[in-house]
């Protein structure tokens, strides 16, 4: 699908047939980006706290500066949602929202072909 030049994510290729995977790629491919855009696309808007929460055993400023590439990147929007107490909701644009059967096809390609984690309960021993 092609959209119109305001749309589209700027990147540099040299011709190569794999550029629009590479791209994709950068965009996503970070450690929790494709976490952080599979919890909005679950829970839908959600402010800080909320997403500190949903992305388990990522830090503060892990978030932080993972929010902020995929805004930049134009995935997500940051919108005040209140001055006093100040509070922000991050939710995801129209971009974000269709890379929806992207994650959906990483989360079954990793039930299919992951074993399971490891139940930490049944790993305590005395």
């Amino acid at each position: 699908m092609t959209t119109d030049d305001s749309e589209e994510v700027a990147v540099w290729c040299a011709g190569d047939e794999w550029c629009p995977v590479t791209a994709t790629a950068t965009l996503i491919g970070r450690k929790w980006h494709p976490v952080i855009v599979a919890r909005l696309l679950k829970h839908g808007p959600s402010g800080f706290n909320a997403l500190k929460e949903d992305v388990d055993g990522i830090s503060s400023k892990v978030l932080s500066d993972s929010l902020s590439d995929l805004e930049e990147s134009g995935l997500v929007d940051r919108n005040i949602v209140s001055e006093k107490p100040f509070r922000v909701e991050y939710v995801l644009t129209e971009r974000g929202q269709a890379l929806e059967p992207v994650i959906e096809s990483m989360r079954d390609w990793g039930e299919e072909h992951l074993l399971p984690a490891p139940d930490k309960s049944a790993s305590v021993t005395n």
